[in-house]
């Protein structure tokens, strides 16, 4: 009989268990962040607001910590930063699992332009206006960087940014809100993929939020002021794009904005960020810049300034101990109530369950699968399309380009020609042992592409910085013996990035004197500019026959210029910001105001806003590009010149290649709000569609107008559409207008 109800007994035990297990994971992840928040001491809970930076790479202000290990343990530490590799992460979350409660910890990482397959910077990348190719990119890089252990990027930046003295222009996707929301939608989708759980999804970070490419005088860290409403129409919108993706977490800027510091402040985090859009992921601090709100004055101690961040809704601290050190003591002290840490921790604890780290905190540590994905032909393959995509034409007289197959001799001459890790750009991974042989430098691009009958001579001319000239004279030799001279200049990799902004953004040193010496050769010479920013170069643009923009384009960089110089891809790309002729015109962007007394022209600088010594027009402005073949712009329509506020107007225009070779034609919207109770810019990029057409093909392309497109931030920051009169301008840049229409919103 015993035995008999024994046997019952663990039957039952077994039911109700095999219940349990249903039950669990029937249960909501909410409901799971609750049952784990339940178990947690105050001290744990702090730990999952501390973020570390591992001890192999650092990319801030390094602090020592030899007790790292041991924190782990004791639960005080809920992610690190910069741990590469499956190895290294894998020994990191092994320690977690020593831990009380065994939570996981979160890699984060700078995947900023890819892992190890590293395609062109961000800007570039904007430069194609290919959203498809932008979200392929960030989900290959997605793809590497999970298969090597990481969990969680540090990207997109979405920073607007209108001044290229800023060295983290190179991050972003440049001057518009409009292309830059769009890029940031896409960027966040190929970072997390279907959703994330999956093995090859990335948590995507918004960043910085907010208005950090507005930093005053384009230098780095620096203040922002501005008005709401500028705030509103024109560095909020890529943010907002960023959680209409679905991005999984936020990262607040180093700047004040209005003399508050970002990470302190309340408006940004919890009225708009978690208010207004109703985010319900984490804000992640930048390196130190809770500690920092001490160097501003906003805070007296690190104790303010926990108080100040945490209060204001930044819910993780990368770096500056603030939290671990005072958080409990701000308790103790009645100053915060528990339940703000409860929501900060409970938002960390939800991703870490949508990764599904609490089912397996060793899911993204397989080293067969990071062997399998960093060594991917079809990632290879892709980055070099991509880097294709980004180049800009900028210049071709007499059609230069492309070059002939049946070229006898090509000088290939410049400091660029063979670098290899200088083609990575700024914010690259250096993925642990993984050298610079797989990078493609100009010289094997080239050397890939012609054929045997086609001679190649080299010579360096000179470095990238400094005064020497006595490599000219090789190069200069080596020029007149060959039938097309190629140049390759610009700027050092790390010269545009974080912590880099420049006063002088002239192409540095003598390359601008190598090149007149080329020319005087009376050789045809395309230059490539090498730069992850808007260089100035009047000289070159005014006197070299063919430029092309090459960025930094990544580990397929010489494939990719090798293909556009040849013509096995024709060049598409447009600028993403403005290029000015002369550091004294920043900030020079296309969406500005008329002014009371506008400028039209050069002709003319007499009493009206314009400066007497200086053109009132960017060298080359947003949206500018050419191709190899011509497009013919014909037959707008508008389906009616009067709407009402629920209506649409439908456009329609055709567009025609008319040249000898396929091509792709970025076709852009701009709309003239003509008048308003504010002022209104110009014109502002409303829509663009890129099309591929065959030579002697036609399309045409369809745009729909509604009451979004024309709403704008009034002086109580109500998005409104007023009645009244627009201009509607297709073009094939911001100043180069194809089509004009006129028409009118009604009540």
């Amino acid at each position: 009989m015993l035995k008999k109800y024994r046997v019952s007994f663990y039957l039952l035990l077994l039911c109700a268990n095999q219940f349990l297990v249903v039950d669990a994971q029937q249960k909501s992840i909410s409901q799971k962040v609750d049952s784990v928040l339940r178990l947690m001491t105050l001290e744990e809970k702090i730990g999952q607001l501390n973020q570390y930076n591992d001890d192999w790479t650092a990319t801030g202000p390094v602090t020592l910590d030899n007790s790292k290990a041991e924190q782990i343990k004791k639960g005080q530490v809920g992610s690190l930063l910069n741990c590469i590799g499956t190895e290294r992460s894998r020994n990191w979350q092994n320690i977690a699992m020593q831990s009380r409660l065994k939570i996981p910890l979160l890699f984060g990482q700078d995947v900023i332009h890819g892992f190890k397959t590293t395609f062109p910077i961000p800007l570039a990348e904007a430069a194609s206006w290919d959203l498809d190719a932008i979200q392929l990119s960030a989900r290959i890089a997605a793809t590497e960087a999970s298969a090597s252990g990481i969990h969680w990027t540090f990207a997109p930046m979405v920073d607007i940014a209108r001044d290229p003295r800023w060295g983290r222009v190179m991050e972003g996707a440049g001057e518009d809100p409009y292309l830059g929301s769009k890029i940031a939608y896409a960027r966040v989708k190929g970072f997390q993929g279907n959703k994330l759980g999956d093995v090859n999804a990335l948590m995507a970070c918004a960043k910085h939020f907010a208005a950090y490419g507005a930093a005053i005088g384009g230098r780095d860290y620096n203040s922002v002021d501005m008005s709401d409403r500028l705030l509103w129409e024109v560095y909020l919108p890529p943010f907002k794009a960023a959680v209409d993706a679905g991005a999984a977490t936020f990262m607040n800027s180093f700047n004040d904005i209005n003399g508050v510091p970002a990470t302190g402040n309340k408006y940004l985090q919890r009225d708009i960020l978690k208010g207004k859009w109703g985010f319900k992921g984490f804000v992640v601090s930048d390196w130190g810049s809770i500690g920092e709100m001490i160097n501003h004055g906003n805070v007296k101690n690190e104790y303010e300034a926990a108080l100040s961040a945490i209060t204001a809704g930044s819910d993780m601290d990368m770096e500056s101990r603030c939290y671990k050190n005072n958080l409990a003591q701000l308790v103790k002290d009645k100053k915060i109530l528990v339940a703000v840490i409860d929501d900060a921790v409970k938002r960390i604890l939800k991703k870490k369950f949508e990764l599904g780290l609490f089912d397996d905190p060793f899911k993204f540590c397989n080293a067969a699968r990071e062997q399998k994905e960093l060594n991917d032909p079809e990632h290879t393959k892709i980055a070099r399309e991509v880097a294709a995509k980004s180049i800009v034409l900028l210049k071709n007289q007499n059609n230069l380009l492309p070059l002939s197959e049946n070229l006898k001799t090509i000088a290939f001459i410049g400091p660029l020609v063979k670098a290899l890790k200088q083609n990575k750009g700024f914010w690259d991974v250096e993925v642990p042992g993984v050298d610079s042989n797989f990078i493609v430098s100009q010289w094997e691009g080239l050397q890939n592409k012609v054929g045997a009958n086609t001679k190649l001579l080299y010579a360096k001319g000179c470095e990238i910085e400094g005064d020497r000239k006595d490599g000219f004279a090789e190069a200069v030799e080596i020029a007149k013996q060959s039938d097309v001279v190629i140049l390759s200049i610009g700027e050092r990799r790390d010269m545009s990035g974080e912590a880099k902004s420049r006063s002088n953004i002239n192409i540095p040193g003598v390359q601008e004197d190598l090149l007149k010496e080329l020319l005087a050769t009376g050789k045809p010479v395309v230059v490539l500019i090498n730069a992850g920013r808007p260089l100035v170069f009047n000289y070159t643009a005014d006197n070299a026959p063919a430029i092309l923009y090459t960025w930094w384009l990544g580990s397929e960089a010489g494939n990719a210029i090798a293909d556009v110089l040849f013509g096995d891809y024709n060049p598409s790309a447009k600028l993403p910001i403005s290029f000015p002729g002369s550091v004294g015109q920043i900030p020079i962007y296309y969406s500005h105001f008329n002014t009371g007394r506008p400028a039209t022209n050069d002709s003319n600088h007499n009493y009206n806003s314009s400066y007497t010594d200086l053109s009132i027009f960017p060298k080359y402005e947003f949206g500018y590009g050419l191709s190899y073949t011509n497009f013919q712009y014909s037959n707008l329509q508008l389906s009616k010149k009067k709407m009402k506020a629920g209506e649409q107007i439908k456009v329609s225009v055709t567009i025609a290649n008319s040249g000898k070779y396929d091509g792709e034609e970025v076709v852009q919207l701009y709309l003239r709000d003509k008048v308003g109770s504010i002022s209104r810019p110009v014109k502002e990029l409303k829509d663009f569609k890129k099309i591929k057409l065959l030579a002697g093909e036609s399309k045409t392309i369809k745009f729909i107008i509604d009451k979004e497109k024309l709403s704008f931030y009034n002086q109580q920051l109500q998005w409104v559409a007023e009645p009244g009169d627009f201009e509607l301008m297709i073009g094939t840049s911001s100043r180069d207008i194809k089509l004009k229409d006129n028409f009118e919103l009604i009540q």
